[in-house]
């Protein structure tokens, strides 16, 4: 067991680039997308600065919709954009496409959950003092929430994490691709325990720091 352990590092060490990668592309597109998209949906609401109703109705019911789809459902529905974006449907970098699209609004309403975690008293004394919607937005919302965006940030690198290992399934490549070709189709016991700690121990990773820097951020 031990040296076909050993026989198999490079395919593992191959496997955690991959997921890493999925992961860093989802997670950065569901900064610079959904993060926006959620302070939107928080702005838009009932009782706040840009409040539409109609505008934040169809802005959350085209975020819900797109939640609403499993993701195994969705690798394949986004088959057609995954090979005009990248030019194929497998590997790492097709498999990142549906992760992304997956993120957006999955951090979007976490974002907008947060926001709406900020003293309402804090917004206004800021529109008490003038302050203008980016101004609100830059300097009171999201300093106010960082703590809270760091945790959303946290949990939706976790959960994107299972996703890219639902991935490989269908081609994807990283730790979830591993499993099913040496673990479940080798019926290799040892290698699924091995991918298995493997996921373990990065979810342990990215939740420790993730907390961690969610505290030195709170301001309470």
């Amino acid at each position: 067991m031990f040296e076909s352990l050993l026989a198999i590092m490079p395919d593992l060490w191959l496997a955690l680039g991959q997921t890493l990668l999925m992961l860093a592309i989802c997670l950065l597109v569901a900064v610079l997308l959904g993060g926006p998209l959620g302070v939107l949906l928080f702005l838009l609401g009932p009782g706040q600065m840009l409040q539409q109703r109609a505008l934040g109705a169809v802005l959350g019911w085209l975020v819900n919709t797109l939640r609403s789809f499993p993701f195994i459902i969705l690798l394949v529905a986004l088959v057609p954009l995954t090979r005009w974006i990248v030019g194929s449907s497998i590997g790492p970098l097709a498999a990142s496409v549906p992760l992304a699209c997956a993120a957006v609004p999955y951090f979007a309403r976490l974002v907008e959950q947060q926001l709406h975690e900020v003293p309402r008293g804090v917004l206004e004394a800021a529109t008490a003092m003038g302050a203008s919607p980016w101004q609100m937005v830059f300097r009171v919302l999201l300093v106010e929430a960082r703590s809270g965006l760091v945790s959303a940030l946290t949990v939706l690198a976790i959960s994107f994490l299972s996703y890219s290992a639902v991935a490989g399934v269908v081609g994807g490549g990283g730790i979830g691709d591993l499993a099913i070709r040496f673990g479940y189709y080798r019926f290799d016991t040892a290698m699924m325990v091995l991918t298995i700690a493997v996921l373990v121990a990065l979810v342990q990773l990215i939740q420790f720091g993730g907390s961690r820097l969610a505290r030195r951020l709170d301001r309470r």
